[in-house]
């Protein structure tokens, strides 16, 4: 490709692509197998919490090391291209292989459960650092970066709002077969779309050795970006981590759960172009500002409402659900520019995109880990309807996350200034 042309809409939706069946494997992977080998094939839950932590543990702290690898592949970008029908193979029969197991023993069963899993989480994590770094090294001015996150983003939404429909509806088998016929169009889109020019060679010495995975910690806005990023994750995953809860104990909703859901995302899609013309105008830092200020303010709402609000709840869910599309836009275009700025292009967008993986990760871990031992602590449980516990569901559902989307908000208005992030 030429770096000094932007890229069309065209050539970034087909980079794009590959976002669509990326975002819709995770859904039944973290939320309908727990329930899918518990309730149907009678697994134990505490041996399937102790598996499902240590395959998701093993999972996030391998991206580092898989982004170390991809830096070397895209150094060809053809031979990249071929990993990616093999992860598109892979992926493929891990998902399938985790939901029709052969019946057996229970530790049998347990067995298949986890290498399967690891096959599985294997293949997407290879898939996801590969098209975050493709991206990455594509690179371009502020108004190509951010048109290739757009077109990322928002095709990972809609592969979101595709699986809650399919993986809830339809069965796993239908989910295996979408999941087949995505993957194939994302990756035949990315083969035909724009591609890196092949690296002659990796500029710094530093970048060609053994140490490449830690190299974007040794600069100091790559450091700031990723703790503001966990920061502002934490934000976001600790009401999607209570959100079921929210809706059945507090509003009493469930039958509404899938307009609420639906509501959410499909507003996060719509918003992207949006999102997109404010980091033209504003920049990437500031634009983020603005979704936090307008995420705050339509979240704060939840503290007001009780049994049957369900209009108030859904208009929450639409402007939260606009404000989220600043979230997945303007941070991975702020992260390309601080690889751009530190001389490390065409060197290491895999060790940079294998640690942003590890992070987002990390969020959903550390929302969990800080959420649900709270709500303990304070006395509820999921389905009690005491008047102290529900105000303890909403305190930690809705005034938590807004407590960290304004630290967040601070620190990113503090640093906006910072040359490596526009």
């Amino acid at each position: 490709m030429t770096p000094s042309l932007t890229l069309s809409h065209a050539q970034s939706a087909r980079y794009g692509l590959l976002g669509l069946p990326l975002a819709f494997v995770a859904m039944p992977l973290y939320v309908v197998l727990p329930a899918h080998y518990a309730q149907v094939l009678g697994v134990p839950l505490g041996l399937l919490g102790g598996l499902l932590l240590l395959t998701r543990l093993m999972d996030a702290f391998v991206d580092p090391l898989i982004g170390r690898w991809i830096d070397r592949l895209l150094s060809r970008p053809q031979r990249a291209l071929a990993w990616v029908w093999v992860m598109a193979m892979m992926l493929t029969i891990g998902f399938t292989a985790l939901f029709f197991p052969p019946r057996s023993s229970q530790s049998a069963l347990l067995w298949w459960c986890a290498l399967s899993l690891l096959v599985t989480f294997g293949a997407y994590s290879f898939g996801s650092v590969l098209h975050l770094a493709w991206g990455s090294r594509l690179g371009g001015a502020l108004i190509q970066r951010s048109r290739l996150v757009a077109w990322r983003e928002g095709f990972g939404v809609i592969g979101v709002v595709l699986a809650n429909v399919v993986a809830v509806q339809a069965g796993p088998g239908w989910t295996a077969l979408v999941l087949l016929l995505t993957l194939l169009l994302g990756a035949g889109a990315l083969v035909s779309g724009p591609r890196p020019d092949e690296a002659v060679g990796l500029a710094s010495p530093e970048a060609a050795g053994h140490r490449t995975w830690t190299l974007p910690w040794r600069g100091q806005p790559f450091r700031r970006l990723l703790s503001l990023f966990l920061l502002n994750g934490v934000a976001s995953a600790m009401p999607a981590t209570l959100v079921l809860f929210f809706i059945r104990d507090r509003l009493q909703a469930p039958m509404w759960t899938a307009v609420f859901l639906a509501s959410y995302f499909l507003m996060a899609a719509l918003s992207v172009p949006f999102w997109l013309k404010c980091m033209a105008r504003w920049g990437a830092a500031r634009t983020w500002c603005a979704g936090m200020v307008l995420s705050v303010l339509s979240f704060a709402g939840v503290m007001a409402l009780g049994a049957g609000d369900v209009l108030p709840y859904l208009l929450i869910c639409m402007c939260s659900g606009w404000a989220l599309g600043a979230d997945l836009t303007a941070p991975a275009t702020m992260l390309t520019a601080v690889l751009q700025h530190e001389g490390h292009a065409r060197q290491a967008e895999g060790a940079y995109a294998g640690w942003w993986q590890w992070a987002t990760k990390l969020n959903l871990a550390l929302a969990a880990g800080l959420a649900l031992p709270a709500l303990q602590w304070l006395g509820y449980a999921p389905g009690e309807t005491d008047a102290s516990a529900l105000l303890s569901l909403t305190m930690v559902y809705g005034a938590v996350p807004c407590v960290f989307k304004l630290m967040s908000l601070v620190l990113c208005w503090c640093w906006r200034h910072q040359r490596a992030w526009s």
